[in-house]
């Protein structure tokens, strides 16, 4: 019900953080991987991940901005592996964005990576997915549903990439392509390194998530794999918070 082999997975932001994480995962089910970042790590990650697993794994350097490089880097996906089978877009940036301090240039890039880059990404890889059996993971974040401070740009998105997920799930649900979201409360990662340095942020994590902490990067795996796979066969257009429990008294 698991089982991925003989599918290929396209992971955006696959070359750290959560992105890497979902890549191993999928890898450990059989899934081909195909990872799109600006980083050099994807390298290095296809590597560990072609050892440890025994699958195909490719890295290609894209900016999710970059209409022409997503089109021409989802054929090249397509000449190496044939089709895609799996879309998990996972690229994002955060910055604080004080709404009178924020400039539209900082706005606007925020927006473009973190929702067009979903849109443009969904648009030039759905023509080369299977009729039947295909599969898109938005990551989103609770911030889509619920206000952080000083992060209007980010919510913003957020709530976008929550709103593009179910319009996807409904445009080609007739196609056999399922589409659903997940949404993380804080995870251990590159980008949320120095926040979880800040005592105040620590405290908070203690009093309002349940489980007390932030999530591991590791424990995003069994979802991704879940969503990925036939075990979700009629799941689409849902919307998963992933968070400790955070948002379950707020």
């Amino acid at each position: 019900m698991f089982d991925l082999t003989g599918r290929t997975a396209l992971i955006t932001g696959g070359a750290r953080g959560l992105g890497a994480a979902m890549a191993h995962g999928l890898a450990e089910f059989g899934a081909e991987i195909a990872i799109f970042d600006v980083v050099e790590e994807g390298h290095e990650i296809c590597e560990e991940i072609a050892e440890q697993h025994g699958v195909s794994a490719e890295f290609y350097e894209v900016d999710v901005t970059s209409e022409s490089r997503i089109e021409e880097a989802v054929g090249e996906v397509v000449d190496a592996f044939g089709q895609v089978h799996i879309l998990i877009n996972n690229a994002g940036i955060y910055y604080p964005t004080p709404v009178l301090e924020t400039s539209l240039e900082d706005w606007d890039h925020l927006l473009r990576v973190d929702l067009t880059g979903y849109f443009l990404m969904a648009k030039h890889t759905i023509p080369q997915m299977p009729e039947e059996g295909a599969r898109i993971i938005n990551i989103a974040s609770i911030a889509g549903h619920s206000a952080f401070e000083q992060s209007a740009a980010y919510c913003v998105a957020k709530g976008g990439v929550i709103e593009l997920t179910q319009s996807l799930a409904y445009e080609f649900g007739s196609r056999g392509i399922r589409v659903n979201a997940i949404c993380p409360g804080t995870f251990v990662t590159d980008m949320t390194s120095e926040q979880l340095e800040d005592e105040d942020f620590k405290q908070t994590m203690k009093n309002q998530v349940p489980l007390g902490r932030a999530g591991e990067a590791e424990e995003i795996k069994g979802l991704a794999v879940y969503l990925a796979s036939d075990a979700s066969s009629y799941m689409s257009g849902s919307i998963i918070d992933l968070d400790g429990g955070w948002t379950c008294h707020v």
